[in-house]
């Protein structure tokens, strides 16, 4: 009898405790009946708050959905713009449950099934908007517009799932890699006929100011030399006076003189040979012993 009581007692226990259910903080959740979601009496899905409750045991069964704001941030997606261009562009989602009855019906309560369902949403919201811009008019200024359009698309859909978008971000705006290289390519190319153009205008402006330069010196040395000229001109006239002066006044002081400046360049190098008859008019003034005046 006493075995009976203790197999009755724990029967109730395991009966009372299968029958409580406890909602962690940042959870809700709802209760299903072969299936079908429990609802209040105007038909609408019972949500447990956080906290302990009772359930029916073996019959009734609790299903717990993360009531915390979530962020979706999966690989990069392939938009085109208007012009036909390929971007990738990386972004992520905020979203979070709002209704718990239309999401467990349209998710089964599962997380990656809802995100499946909402980047399709989301990237289509996307593309609608991307497939209306060009890239200078994504790059330049209206990514702000176009997460706007973007989040009021994706949230419209996604009242369908139960779902709040609390927010739709552009993290990063890339093009694809092949896309990329012949832009760099032709960039490239356009740098490098820029380049050339400034060479050639350079070159022609150094040929135009080297030709002026060399013009300039050309004159300059024409007008150097036909001053040297002048003054050389001058010089000889000043020098042939004072010759002829000098003549004039001491004959023979002055054949004297140039016979001096004649020995002098005649005898500048100590290997000059010089063969001339002893008696010659050149050497009268080393042989006489004194100069007449």
């Amino acid at each position: 009898m006493k075995n009976f009581i203790i197999a009755i007692i724990v029967v109730v226990a395991i009966i009372v405790v299968s029958a409580l259910f406890v909602v962690p903080e940042g959870q809700r959740a709802i209760v299903t009946q072969f299936g079908k979601i429990q609802r209040d009496d105007a038909g609408q899905v019972v949500v447990y708050e956080p906290g302990l409750h009772l359930k029916i045991p073996m019959i009734e069964m609790v299903r717990k959905l993360d009531s915390r704001i979530q962020t979706l941030d999966d690989q990069a997606d392939r938009f085109v713009t208007a012009e036909k261009k390929d971007l990738l562009v990386d972004s992520y989602v905020k979203w979070r449950i709002k209704d718990f009855g239309a999401y467990f019906l349209s998710t089964g309560g599962i997380t990656s099934q809802a995100e499946v369902l909402l980047k399709q949403y989301i990237n289509n919201g996307l593309r609608t908007e991307f497939g209306a811009r060009t890239i200078q008019e994504i790059v330049s200024g209206e990514r702000t517009q176009l997460m706007e359009s973007a989040l009021a698309q994706a949230g419209q859909a996604a009242n369908e799932l139960g779902i709040e978008v609390i927010d739709v971000r552009v993290k990063q705006i890339n093009l694809p890699t092949e896309v990329s290289s012949s832009i760099f390519a032709r960039m490239e190319a356009e740098r490098h006929a820029v380049a050339r153009e400034h060479r050639s205008k350079g070159m022609e402006e150094s040929d135009i100011i080297r030709a002026d330069v060399d013009a300039r010196v050309t004159v300059m040395l024409a007008d150097a030399e036909r001053n040297s000229r002048a003054v050389r001109g001058q010089g000889d006239a000043q020098a042939a006076k004072i010759y002829a002066d000098v003549y004039n006044r001491n004959p023979e002081f002055y054949s004297f003189v140039r016979s001096l400046e004649a020995y002098k360049n005649s005898f500048k190098d100590k290997d000059d040979i010089m063969v001339v008859q002893p008696d010659n008019d050149f050497f009268k003034y080393m042989k006489s012993d004194k100069v007449q005046n």
